[in-house]
């Protein structure tokens, strides 16, 4: 009579079944690789319901940018007026300042259009006849036959460039719709934003309210102070570049040191690419030595960023190793071009933050 099987189940941690000959460190692998999928997949998805609504993503992320501009500001005229008037208040300023620098900007380049026009045809005439020098020895005609090239690639595809334009003026009208959108998002998040949130925790289930609670009051907290830390950078960046272009006589000074204010907002790359453009300007307008020390700017200025700005101004709002945020900016790039690039380094910021807060809620 044969010996019936062992109902038994095997000791724990011995595999039965066709696992009994998995390696356990296989098995470990296999465990944590179709979890990353399944989080690969829900990731992917996100950015594909957001990809499809893109433009009220970007606009609710602007919204929440002047949110953290304009609540320091909100907060203390309340403390002198009702809040609604001091949230109008403090919205006509920021539009005011906002406003005030595109015209300054207006006004310097029409101001210094003439001269500028005589001062970058003689760079250029001076930069024709370096490179005709030793050691680039180009030919005479080499950029008058670019020249040429170019007038009839413009000619023969008139068309597309008349397209590219309409379609350019179309793009003015969905950046026009993003920011009065975003403006209209951040009054309301700045009049009450906080009773705003505590509704939407209030939707939800009993078990979940605490820990969406903590994850949003964290994810809150590193957003500020990471929006207040890049303001700062940038601001900082754009008086020194300011500063040294009007030391050197650079023509557009003022123009570029906002260029580089806005850059900034991309970190590592931003910078340096805002002062290369100013490196070009000095090249045409002042020749190969102010352009050099243009250049010597670049690092001057990288690594006060790198070394003293970013340590100290943003250490306190984001924890996150240099690599990881070079790694978010090219990824963002990657993913959603600029605005990608703008996003990515608060996007893993917040959730590295949420992560943090309900890691400690559960110790």
């Amino acid at each position: 009579m044969a010996t019936p099987p062992d109902p038994s189940p095997p000791p724990p941690g011995r595999p039965s079944g066709v696992d009994a000959g998995v390696p356990g460190w296989l098995r470990t692998a296999a465990a944590y690789a179709w979890r990353i999928i399944a989080v690969a997949v829900v990731v992917r998805a996100a950015f594909s319901v957001l990809g499809q609504f893109h433009r009220i993503a970007v606009a609710v992320f602007l919204g929440l940018v002047l949110t953290t501009v304009l609540r320091p500001v909100t907060g203390l005229l309340a403390r002198r007026m009702p809040r609604p008037p001091a949230v109008a208040v403090s919205l006509v300023g920021a539009l005011a300042l906002v406003i005030g620098a595109l015209v300054l900007v207006g006004e310097t380049v029409a101001d210094q259009r003439k001269g500028l026009q005589s001062e970058f045809e003689k760079g250029i005439d001076r930069i024709e006849g370096q490179l005709e020098g030793p050691p680039f020895r180009l030919p005479a005609d080499t950029f008058s036959d670019v020249q040429s090239r170019i007038g009839r690639l413009l000619s023969e595809h008139r068309s597309t460039v008349i397209s590219e334009a309409v379609s350019g003026a179309s793009r003015l009208v969905e950046v026009l719709t993003v920011l009065a959108l975003a403006l209209f998002c951040a009054v309301f998040f700045t009049h009450s934003g906080d009773r705003q949130w505590q509704w939407i925790c209030a939707q939800l289930p009993a078990s979940a309210q605490r820990p969406v609670s903590v994850a949003g009051r964290a994810a809150w907290r590193t957003f500020t102070g990471y929006t207040h830390g890049i303001l700062l950078v940038a601001g900082t960046n754009a008086v020194l570049v300011g500063v040294a272009l009007l030391a050197l006589r650079v023509p557009l000074a003022v123009p570029l040191a906002l260029l580089e204010f806005a850059a900034a907002f991309i970190p590592l790359i931003g910078s340096p690419i805002a002062l290369a453009v100013a490196a070009v300007v000095a090249l045409a307008a002042k020749g190969p030595m102010t352009a050099l020390i243009v250049v010597a700017l670049i690092v001057v200025i990288g690594q006060i960023e790198g070394h003293v700005l970013h340590p100290l101004v943003m250490s306190w709002a984001v924890s996150l190793h240099p690599v990881v945020v070079a790694l978010a900016v090219v990824g963002g790039a990657i993913a959603a071009g600029f605005i990608g690039a703008v996003v990515a380094v608060p996007f893993v910021a917040v959730l590295w933050s949420v992560q943090q807060a309900l890691r400690g809620m559960k110790n």
